[in-house]
């Protein structure tokens, strides 16, 4: 029997995961790590695209999703980075903040995308803070290949790009309908682009720049779908974060002044 909803949660370490069973934790990157057993579904059954996990890291969690799972909604999530609920802020157990199917389902009766708050960056551009913490030419890269294979996007990557804010964290919870369509033209993308920049001889933390790209495509996905009435924003429900291990935003904030003004690249994850 095909469930309502169900959230996969990308890991690939063992960690303290919500209990609630509106959560599958996913191994992602199964495929480089076979002596690896961390309890989880692995991501390299099935159709997958596991192997490729050192380049679009919670990806391969999305992808093994979208092509193998029957659901009526399906998400994304990270094992660091959740959805929050009801008792959000609520206790000093952040695991206690995560939102429960009991909660979610009665949404999806008026939503049909759930994402998480936006992340604002009021100084700069999604174009600007991308090149200055990665690789602009990854984005002008992806820009030719919208040009080529969407041309009606255009209008939507260029709109996006220009704005200071966006849905990022590859977050979501959509209809199996919409994912399928995000999916396949997200997946299309990226496979071209991997064809033509690879790796780019980047460190291991750089190299995963296609689950980057992501974080700022989904938005001209979305953008075109709010145009083209396919998605309307009534439907759509922002829910704000719960950062399991906290933030440490002197730190992230530091980095993201670096970035802007020193041209100093990102080296790990915040």
């Amino acid at each position: 029997m095909e469930k309502k909803v169900e959230v996969v949660i990308a890991t690939h370490k063992k960690y303290e995961m919500p209990t609630d069973d509106l959560y599958l934790p996913i191994h992602v990157g199964a495929e480089l790590n076979k002596d690896k057993d961390l309890g989880y579904q692995k991501d390299n059954v099935g159709d997958n695209i596991s192997a490729k996990n050192n380049k679009y890291s919670e990806l391969t969690a999305l992808y093994w999703a979208w092509k193998n799972m029957d659901a009526e909604y399906i998400g994304l999530v990270h094992y660091r980075r959740h959805f929050g609920g009801k008792n959000y802020h609520h206790g000093k157990d952040r695991l206690s903040w995560i939102i429960t199917k009991t909660e979610l389902e009665p949404m999806l009766d008026k939503y049909d995308v759930i994402l998480p708050k936006k992340r604002r960056y009021y100084i700069e551009t999604l174009y600007s803070h991308y090149a200055h913490t990665h690789y602009s030419n990854q984005l002008d890269v992806t820009f030719d290949i919208i040009k080529e294979k969407y041309p009606k996007y255009v209008n939507a990557y260029e709109k996006v790009i220009n704005k200071t804010s966006g849905y990022m964290f590859n977050m979501v919870i959509m209809k199996k309908d919409l994912l399928d369509a995000y999916c396949t033209w997200l997946f299309d993308i990226l496979f071209e682009l991997e064809k033509r920049l690879g790796t780019q001889n980047l460190d291991a933390f750089q190299q995963r720049f296609y689950g980057r790209v992501s974080e700022i495509i989904f938005n001209v996905w979305l953008e075109k779908q709010f145009e083209n009435g396919v998605i309307d924003k009534k439907r759509v429900n922002e829910l704000p974060i719960v950062y399991v291990e906290g933030v440490n935003w002197w730190k992230k904030g530091t980095a993201f002044l670096k970035a802007k003004f020193f041209n100093k690249k990102y080296e790990n994850s915040f």
